[in-house]
Parts: C-alpha cells; sequence; structure tokens
C-alpha cells in the first residue's frame, strides 16, 4: 500500500512541476518570474480633447504592422494596428502606389460605404467621409461604443485618469 501511495505522489510531483507556465516564463528557460495577475505591458494613453481631434489626412509612411486589408473601388486601405489606416492607389492591382496615411489612433477596423470611411478608434466610432481630392472631413463620432483595448496578453486597464483614452500598449521591460 505504500508503494502504490509512493508512486501516485511521484506522479503528481511530476504533472504539477510541468505546470510552470503558471509561475515561469518557460521561453526564457524560467529566468523571469511571470505573475498570472498582472500584463506585461503598460497602456498607452491619450486625453481625450486630444484623442478627438486626431483623425489627420497626412503624407505616405512605411508599413510597420500590418493589420486588416480592404479595397474599395481603386483604392486599397491596410491597416497599421492602433495607428491608422494606408491608402493607395490601386488601380493597377500589381503596383499599388501610396497616396496618403490616414493617422487614427487606436483604429483596429473599418467599414466603407460609398465615400464614408467608418472606423473603431479605440472606445468610439467615427464616420470619416473621403473624397477624391484625398481630403478627410469627420462626420460624427460616437463616443464608448467599444470596450476599452485589452492588451496583447489579454489583460484590461486598470487606474486609467479620467478623460484618458486607452490607444495601444507597449511592452515593459
Amino acid at each position: 500500500m505504500k508503494k502504490i501511495k509512493f508512486v501516485v505522489l511521484s506522479v503528481l510531483l511530476v504533472c504539477f512541476q510541468n505546470c510552470c507556465p503558471f509561475l515561469v516564463d518557460c521561453e526564457n528557460n524560467g529566468d523571469d518570474i511571470v505573475d498570472p495577475f498582472f500584463s506585461r505591458y503598460e497602456p498607452v494613453l491619450l486625453d481625450r480633447t486630444n484623442f478627438e481631434n486626431s483623425v489627420t489626412l497626412k503624407d505616405p509612411v512605411t508599413i510597420n504592422t500590418s493589420g486588416k486589408i480592404y479595397i474599395k473601388d481603386d483604392l486599397l486601405f491596410i491597416n497599421e494596428v492602433h495607428k491608422g489606416f494606408h491608402i493607395y492607389d490601386n488601380s493597377d492591382p500589381a503596383s499599388p502606389l501610396p497616396l496618403k496615411f490616414l493617422e487614427v489612433p487606436g483604429s483596429t477596423d473599418l467599414a466603407i460605404r460609398d465615400n464614408m470611411i467608418y472606423i473603431n478608434q479605440a472606445t468610439d466610432l467615427i464616420a470619416v467621409e473621403y473624397d477624391i481630392n484625398q481630403s478627410i472631413r469627420l462626420m460624427k463620432r460616437v463616443v464608448n461604443v467599444f470596450p476599452e483595448l485589452r492588451s496583447p496578453d489579454g489583460f484590461l486597464p486598470y487606474n486609467i485618469p479620467e478623460n484618458n483614452v486607452v490607444i495601444g500598449w507597449k511592452l515593459t521591460n
């Protein structure tokens, strides 16, 4: 009977030893202790006034972290995650030409109908009119439609100062 208890206890000990993702960062060979209750990222904040005035059209920039891709007529939109949208002339799909960068801090997605672009900008839904002369006009903003952006490891922000919006996350060291 003692032998059976010893075998069962040994098997349980080996099983619990393999539960290292809860206590140690296994990818770094156990060098870093990981707290499973706190994010490894800190929120990037923008005060509400600057956030609501942050939608601008700029000259083209290079793509760093691309997201979803959208096509509307001869235009190609490529999401720069939490930054905005690259706009390309896609009349020749073999060689799209960069036109502009639509800067929308905190953006993750868009939908297009006619010449109206609907964008989720962090917690808000905005409607932006884009015309052929490559200009934009913010038509409407509906505040706090979406939940706050989660960190890449799935945590929600806490202790956010009043009148601030989370527009992204950066890894802490």
